[in-house]
């Protein structure tokens, strides 16, 4: 028995469709590679315990790299993969496309 035709992109969107997932995904790909407090601080109002799931889950499919460097104290940091980076000109898609929904040229600011 074959898979349906759409279950590639039904895998897709529910691994990156979970709540602050997308968002998440946008700060690291505007932002660049970020320590945890940092990205926490970019992603306001995200508890410690969700993002810490999220990016564990990202980095399981391996959308999101965690770097550790065994300083005092450790530091770790969160960046795209390269299959993370695949999902860049879709979400500048979706931010310009929130820019002109909602007519917010702040939005439309960060989408550059």
């Amino acid at each position: 028995m074959t898979e349906p035709e759409s279950a590639p992109l039904e895998k897709l969107l529910n691994q990156i469709s979970g709540q602050w997932t997308m968002y998440i995904l946008w700060v690291l790909d505007t932002k660049g590679a970020l320590r945890f407090g940092e990205l926490r601080r970019k992603v306001d109002g995200i508890s410690p315990k969700v993002l810490t799931e999220r990016l564990r889950m990202l980095e399981a499919i391996g959308i999101v790299r965690r770097d550790y460097e065994p300083t005092i104290p450790p530091q770790v940091t969160y960046q795209l993969t390269d299959r993370g980076k695949d999902l860049s000109e879709p979400l500048y898609h979706l931010c310009d496309l929130a820019s002109r929904w909602y007519g917010d040229k702040s939005i439309e600011d960060r989408c550059t």
